[in-house]
């Protein structure tokens, strides 16, 4: 079926979030309450919400999006190439603005969106967002009424599955055992909260989301059994 795709008809991409506020304490009081209540059972009696609050960004309630990379193939018969854009800085314009690229160049039929556990993280966190900010859901990721084989969304981790739901695979295994460099040389989501409010460095986070979705699309190529990116191939716009 993968190899029955058209690469050029795949959006691929991931996201970046982090906590909506640097620290626990700038939450207002009912807020505060409403966390403790949301991450109860993840914490247990091990952590205070406070502490856990680091951890805010994976959850759309109490996280924001700070990037969103998007990359597409072009094939001209001659070379393929892969071209990569960001999205990035205050949330709601670039979600605004990545709804409308969906919009314009990725809403047709045949075209599909793709990510690593994009299916249970980044699609419903970007629509979940969307919704926050009273922005209208793009065509891509408005699923009301669709029936499973209408949602037109790839998953990467769930390609590898190959019919075990109870296997998870993280994107730096899967590049590791397939032989594709890896997008985690530099940072890994667990730090992404501390370069962005400590350090301030919104392009190196970028950066390293671009790398994801770089990563992704070679797992693609891979599962395809067609040769990988070379870095000629791959354009930054």
């Amino acid at each position: 079926m993968i190899h029955k795709l058209t690469l050029e008809n795949i959006l691929f991409l991931d996201i970046e979030t982090v906590p909506q506020h640097e620290n626990f304490e700038d939450l207002e009081s009912l807020d505060q309450e409403l966390f403790a209540q949301k991450t109860q059972y993840q914490r247990r009696e091990e952590f205070t919400p406070a502490e856990f609050y680091d951890r805010a960004g994976i959850w759309a309630e109490f996280g924001k999006i700070i990037c969103i990379s998007v990359g597409f193939f072009r094939d001209t018969g001659s070379k393929r190439t892969f071209r990569i854009h960001s999205y990035k800085g205050e949330e709601s314009q670039l979600l605004k603005e990545f709804a409308q690229m969906l919009e314009e160049h990725f809403s047709r039929n045949e075209h599909l969106l793709c990510g690593h556990n994009a299916k249970e993280f980044d699609f419903p966190f970007i629509a979940r967002r969307m919704i926050i900010h009273g922005l209208e859901l793009p065509t891509k990721l408005n699923l009301f009424g669709k029936k499973p084989w209408e949602i037109p969304h790839l998953d990467t981790m769930e390609l590898w599955k190959f019919g075990d739901y109870k296997h998870f695979t993280s994107l730096k295994l899967l590049t590791r055992i397939l032989g594709i460099e890896s997008p985690k040389d530099d940072i890994d989501g667990s730090q992404v909260r501390d370069v962005y409010y400590k350090e301030k460095d919104l392009d190196r986070i970028t950066r390293y989301c671009e790398r994801d979705v770089i990563a992704v699309a070679q797992v693609i190529l891979k599962l395809r059994n067609e040769n990988l990116l070379q870095d000629d191939q791959i354009i930054s716009k």
